[in-house]
């Protein structure tokens, strides 16, 4: 049947997995940043949100999770992992803050016991605390217009590396870099660019590139650790594009009939 929510749960930091969900999503509402309140998680907070805001996508909110642990006998909550790194970083952002989650052993109970914990311990500070970020959740989704992914901001900025005037097999190694600006509603290529790359290093590329403001990098190969390198500056990178005239990619791209293949680069 029809979903009322898709929550898709992904492993910390900006790397491989949030970006390929970024990309396969046809229009997600956001995204939910959770973290716990320690200062070195803090580092890895404010990368997701950085990446969002490059991709356009909406922040739902911060969720600060392990915060405080609750006695299971009294009931009082002592801060292990200190508390309040995740509002004090909502400010600074400018995004909302959903609530506390505390570490609480009913959460482990009702996990073993295969029922969610704001059904199985109802009354419990735990499942009051889900229940409040829940119904904020909902509301703000509610609120959100329509979200934008790299393939429906307005004015987009394309890089592809190119040797000989075709798609370059490895883009790292490419004679030159062409960056189209396109309007993505009127599907049409507002300007271009020919650029001489930086000495392939590792870390280079991805900071050039996102100092000459792409959004999006179409290449024929790309490796796991320079894709996360991009990731983490925000910059959208699709590999397994057929080598062929650069501009009947973009072409296709605009008119979503890029196809995409085997990624040549495995490393």
């Amino acid at each position: 049947g029809e979903l009322d929510f898709l929550i898709i749960d992904c492993p910390p930091g900006t790397g491989d997995e949030p970006l390929t969900i970024a990309q396969l999503l046809d229009k997600p509402v956001g995204a939910i940043v959770v973290t716990t309140p320690q200062d070195v998680a803090m580092v890895n907070v404010r990368k997701s949100i950085t990446f969002c805001k490059h991709l356009k996508l909406p922040v739902v909110g911060i969720v600060e999770n392990m915060s405080g642990f609750v006695c299971e006998k009294c009931g009082e909550v002592t801060e292990i992992f200190k508390s309040g790194g995740a509002e004090k970083l909502s400010k600074e952002f400018g995004v909302p803050f959903l609530g506390k989650i505390p570490l609480d052993p009913l959460v482990a109970i009702s996990g073993d016991e295969g029922k969610p914990c704001v059904l199985s311990y109802k009354e419990s500070e735990t499942a009051k605390a889900y229940k409040k970020i829940t119904e904020k959740v909902v509301e703000m989704t509610k609120e959100l217009s329509e979200p934008v992914g790299a393939k429906d901001i307005k004015k987009l900025t394309i890089a592809m590396p190119v040797s000989n005037g075709s798609l370059c097999s490895h883009f790292g190694h490419c004679e030159e870099f062409v960056l189209f600006d396109v309007d993505t509603d009127k599907k049409t290529i507002l300007r271009e660019r020919r650029l001489t790359p930086p000495p392939h290093e590792p870390g280079v590329l991805p900071n050039w590139l996102e100092e000459q403001g792409a959004h999006l990098i179409i290449a024929a190969g790309m490796g796991v650790k320079a894709q996360n390198l991009f990731a983490e500056k925000g910059i959208v990178v699709i590999p397994g594009v057929e080598q062929k005239q650069i501009e009947e990619i973009v072409k296709d791209y605009l008119e979503d009939k890029l196809v995409t293949g085997e990624n040549i680069c495995d490393h």
